[in-house]
């Protein structure tokens, strides 16, 4: 397998492995693991910088230091389980490319194989171990180890097989200490999960298999039954028609078949053509949506210039016209003769006309907005008065029903207020002094307790502070 790319980290890494030591190599890989760990996971980048790794033959290093014996490494254990983690990191998620059979058969098989037989050498170090500082630095390694080698086997589901059957994962499971026992047996379990999870995928895939395998044997079987029902249909027309007339059937059955495909043809190509032409499509209403609103903009610049502007005469006449309109005017002032005006008093005349016109177009234009004003406060007190008539009452109001009670307009809040003081006066008066009367309309409330917020549903707005 060739890299594709050069990570300068990887490259530098490699070189310095090749020319240190050997007794050196184990600190120098160690380096990997920062490498990894700055690299974001499930990314692209992550997967180059393990087929670099794999180019240049790191992890096949890593390999041949964990078959070393443990006293001539550099750093001992600490060393060993922090390899076993880069090696596991680097095979899941690795695609060797063209070394791939190389990769499953021999390079995973043998890290496998290395991984237990690591455990196996920590297993007897922690028993024949004496203090409990040592005891307990080993059973860390032990399960840095194991961990590693779960990692490697949820990447790699086919080498289940291959720990099940080594005699050193059996020589695992026969120990007598409790710590290490529960350390194998909580493997054991996770990988008989992961081996029944890989069962019930397998399943899975077989059951669609074999429904997409049926499904595609129902269709051909239909397919099949279709041409039989046409060809046993069109037996029995052409045993109907006379021998004379069967060209002429064999003709019209072609042009109807030739129509229907040219009719399908024609459909796709129409959907084709549609599919590519959408961007335009798109960008046309797009395009169209904006020349009208901006149309819509400038007529309405038009028409509020057109009203405020001051008189500019008449523009659309001819010479003509122009000609006639001054004979009517002359021959008007010759019938009636009135008293000459200067130049000077004209302009001011003018002008003043001028001004009237331009004061009455912008009275109109406010009346036209109050106009518009009260509109709107008639069209609003209309919906209160609806909502009010279709609202339920007090008693059975529920939820949010109550806000349909609420007015905005603090006159209405106000005459409310009143109206409900009246009532609560009313109620509250001796029965003595309600004998032969009846509740009158108005009574006279002092303003002070008309400013009393009373939180009933009868008044808008906000609180006064």
């Amino acid at each position: 397998m060739k890299p594709m790319g050069r990570d300068p980290r990887i490259l530098s890494l490699a070189a310095e492995v090749a020319v240190s030591p050997e007794q050196n190599v184990p600190v120098i890989l160690l380096k990997l693991k920062e490498i990894i760990n700055n690299t974001p996971f499930g990314s692209s980048e992550l997967k180059k910088v393990k087929q670099d790794i794999y180019c240049y033959d790191l992890i096949q290093y890593c390999l041949l230091v964990l078959s070393q014996d443990c006293s001539r490494i550099q750093g001992g254990w600490t060393t060993i389980s922090q390899l076993t983690q880069i090696l596991s990191h680097c095979c899941v998620g690795l695609e060797p490319g063209e070394d791939a059979e190389e990769f499953y058969n021999e390079l995973l098989p043998s890290a496998v194989e290395n991984f237990l037989v690591l455990g196996r050498q920590l297993q007897t170090c922690f028993i024949n171990a004496a203090k409990g500082e040592e005891k307990d630095a080993l059973l860390h390694f032990f399960e840095i180890v194991t961990d590693s080698l779960f990692w490697l086997l949820g990447g790699h589901v086919q080498l289940i097989q291959n720990v099940l059957r080594s005699d050193h994962f059996l020589h695992l499971l026969q120990t007598d200490n409790v710590q290490v026992g529960s350390t194998v047996m909580t493997m054991l379990q996770n990988i008989l999960q992961i081996n029944r999870s890989k069962r019930t995928k397998m399943l899975l895939k077989l059951s669609r298999q074999k429904e997409e395998e049926d499904c595609r044997l129902q269709l051909q079987l239909q397919r099949q039954r279709a041409m039989r029902l046409s060809r046993e249909l069109r037996l029995s027309m052409l045993e109907i028609v006379h021998p004379g007339q069967v060209e002429k059937h064999n003709r019209e059955i072609e042009e109807k078949s030739a129509l229907i495909i040219q009719k399908h043809w024609r459909g796709y190509r129409e959907r084709k053509n549609f599919r590519q032409q959408r961007p335009s499509l798109v960008e046309y209403k797009a395009a169209v949506t904006l020349q009208r609103a901006t149309l819509k903009f400038l007529a309405k610049c038009r028409k509020k210039k057109k009203l405020f502007a001051p008189w500019q005469g008449l523009r659309e006449l001819t010479d003509a016209r122009r000609v006639e309109l001054k004979h009517q005017v002359d021959d008007y002032i010759r019938r009636h003769p009135g008293s000459e005006v200067s130049d000077v008093i004209s302009r001011e005349l003018h002008s003043q006309a001028q001004e009237r016109l331009q004061h009455y177009f912008m009275g109109r234009a406010l009346e036209e907005r109050a106009q518009q004003h009260r509109e709107a406060l008639m069209a609003r007190i209309n919906t209160n008065i609806e909502q009010l008539m279709k609202a339920p009452s007090l008693k059975e109001a529920e939820g949010k029903e109550p806000e349909l009670f609420l007015s905005r307009s603090r006159p209405v809040a106000a005459k409310a207020k009143q109206a409900h003081l009246t009532t609560l006066k009313h109620i509250q008066a001796p029965w003595w002094k309600k004998l032969g009367e009846e509740a009158r309309d108005e009574i006279d409330v002092p303003k002070d307790e008309l400013s009393i917020e009373l939180g009933t549903l009868f008044i808008g707005g906000t609180k006064p502070p």
